[in-house]
C-alpha cells in the first residue's frame, strides 16, 4: 500500500469495479462528477476528488469521502476514519460522529444528490465519457438520485470490515 497519498486516478478509465460509470459535466458545477454502479447495482458519486458518496443498492450510504477523512456507516451513525502515515505504519484513528455532526453531514450529503438530482430533472448536464459508450444516463440517474433521497434508513447496516 502507498504511504503517500495523492489525487485520484482517471475514475473511467481506471474504476473497474464499477462495471457502469460516467464522466459528467454538470451546470453551475466546476469539477466533473463520477457516477458509476458497482455489478450489485450499488452507487457511487464522486464530485470532483471530494466529496465522494457510496451507497448500498437500496440508495443508504455506506461510505463516504469528505473533507480528506473516511466515513463508514456503523448501521446509526458514521464513523469519521482519519489515516496517520509515518514511514514506518498507518495509524487509523476512529471516532464516530455525534448527532449534530451527523445531521449536518446527512444534510449536505443530501443537498449534493438534490443538486444533481435538480439537474437531471431539467437536463443541465452532458455525458464526457461513458463506460459502457450508449447507456441512457438520464433514466437511471433519476431513478437512482431518488432512491438515494428516499432511503430510509438512510444509513446502510454496518460495513463488514476485510
Amino acid at each position: 500500500m502507498a504511504r503517500q497519498e495523492s489525487d485520484r486516478e482517471d475514475l473511467i478509465r481506471e474504476a473497474v469495479a464499477l462495471t457502469t460509470r460516467a464522466e459528467l459535466l454538470f451546470e453551475g458545477l466546476e469539477e466533473p462528477v463520477t457516477i458509476g454502479f458497482r455489478s450489485n447495482n450499488a452507487m457511487s458519486i464522486f464530485v470532483g476528488q471530494d466529496p465522494v458518496y457510496q451507497f448500498d443498492p437500496q440508495g443508504a450510504l455506506r461510505r463516504a469521502f469528505v473533507g480528506g477523512f473516511l466515513f463508514r456507516s456503523q448501521h446509526n451513525t458514521l464513523a469519521r476514519i482519519h489515516r496517520v502515515r509515518t514511514e514506518t505504519e498507518t495509524i487509523l484513528s476512529r471516532t464516530d460522529l455525534t448527532e449534530d455532526e451527523l445531521t449536518q453531514f446527512k444534510e449536505a450529503m443530501l443537498r449534493c444528490v438534490k443538486t444533481l438530482q435538480s439537474a437531471v430533472a431539467d437536463d443541465r448536464f452532458k455525458v464526457s465519457r461513458s463506460v459502457p459508450e450508449s447507456f441512457n444516463w438520464h433514466e437511471v440517474m433519476r431513478v437512482e438520485l431518488t432512491r438515494v433521497l428516499n432511503a430510509a434508513p438512510w444509513l446502510s447496516s454496518t460495513i463488514n470490515a476485510r
